[in-house]
């Protein structure tokens, strides 16, 4: 609604702007030498061996689960609440995602829930950040070591967020990120892939770019026109116009994720006395990147639905958002693989009684003042 507060939004800046023209002077305004340069401060800031840069978070997701081998048939296990792109990488592949139930504290995918949908033909474990808070990678890493999987990390939320000390992007065998303008860092849309494998970079690299084995720009550094397609692959090379964007935010995003944890802190002074809301749990070990600021309604404490909730906060000018329908829930996925509501109850309870709060860097303490006070005004004080 217009006016409104909304629950995200970028933050572009004049030097950002001055990165993108220096660019578009430049001779290469895509598989030039910018994407080279972001993906390597990517790489360090995330403590991730190589980083490759791609179109967008669901590129992302996708070319992992090609690069991971991921084909018919295999089975990934995946979160039930999550965004869709967090299971359509697999069906892309021909794969089946298995979902799995989350903590009701958190949200995110339980480990145990994780290991008891194990069967002959899982292949991997998708991980998924939701809001921002890294999952228990320790546990996930244990199953999959135990068991011969591949855990893979959705951090599309949790980008300068870290986990026991260990920076989100340096956590699973590969981690995909998105730079869509909601998320902590933008370059308008955009993607990466991290990982600790060269040979999986290597792949990675080729699957965005048609399946060839060198892009223009290095046929034109080797002086040769030469080049193959070894696989099948996709266009999903991002820009150098992107790539400058990303390098510019990338500096300011600790400062920003600083500021979101600062809002947040705000939240759980605020509603910590309320009975009608409970912000998500935070677990010590982790530093919380922010994306999202979940809170759970108490529905029967107000007599009132989640809907009629949110369209209250929305008339009041807060532009609250619901992250998300659990995916087993949506109907392509009821038609292609039989789930149904009861598969994952944990997820579909809290599915309910969800919503996200306005959360962005540039909020102003004003606008986080009106936040609450609509929150305290809807739902009682």
């Amino acid at each position: 609604m217009a006016g409104s507060i909304p629950y995200g939004r970028q933050w572009v800046g004049d030097d950002d702007g001055d990165a993108v023209v220096e660019v578009l002077r430049s001779d290469w305004l895509t598989t030039g030498p910018k994407v080279g340069e972001f993906e390597e401060v990517f790489a360090r800031f995330t403590g991730s061996a190589e980083a490759v840069a791609v179109s967008s978070g669901t590129a992302a997701l996708h070319a992992t689960m090609a690069a991971m081998g991921i084909s018919e048939r295999d089975e990934v296990i995946v979160p039930a609440m999550t965004f869709v792109a967090s299971a359509n990488c697999v069906v892309f592949q021909g794969g089946v995602p298995v979902f799995a139930d989350v903590s009701p504290d958190t949200l995110l995918v339980d480990p145990e829930k994780v290991e008891a949908k194990i069967s002959p033909r899982t292949k991997a474990i998708l991980a998924v950040d939701y809001t921002g808070h890294p999952c228990d990678y320790d546990s996930l890493e244990d199953i999959a070591q135990r068991r011969g999987l591949i855990l893979v990390a959705d951090a599309c939320h949790a980008l300068g967020g870290t986990y026991r000390g260990r920076p989100v992007g340096s956590l699973a065998h590969c981690s995909a990120f998105s730079f869509h303008p909601t998320k902590n860092m933008t370059t308008g849309e955009g993607g990466m892939v991290t990982t600790r494998d060269p040979a999986v970079a290597r792949r990675l690299r080729s699957f965005r770019n048609h399946g060839l084995t060198r892009d223009s720009h290095e046929r034109e550094r080797a002086g040769s026109w030469r080049y193959e397609m070894t696989e099948l692959g996709y266009n999903y090379r991002l820009t150098d116009l992107q790539c400058a964007l990303g390098v510019s935010q990338l500096k300011k995003l600790p400062g920003w994720v600083e500021r979101r944890r600062h809002i947040a802190g705000r939240y759980d002074t605020a509603f910590a006395g309320m009975k009608t809301l409970r912000p998500l749990a935070v677990r010590p070990d982790v530093s919380h990147a922010y994306h999202l600021y979940v809170i759970q309604l108490d529905l029967q404490a107000r007599q009132k639905t989640r809907d009629e909730i949110y369209t209250a906060l929305r008339a009041e000018g807060i532009g609250v958002n619901v992250h998300y329908l659990p995916v087993h829930l949506h109907p392509f996925y009821g038609r292609r693989f039989g789930t149904a509501p009861g598969l994952c109850p944990v997820a579909e309870a809290a599915a309910e009684r969800i919503l996200s709060l306005p959360i962005f860097p540039r909020m102003t303490d004003l606008e986080v003042r009106s936040v609450i006070q609509a929150v305290e005004k809807v739902l009682g004080s």
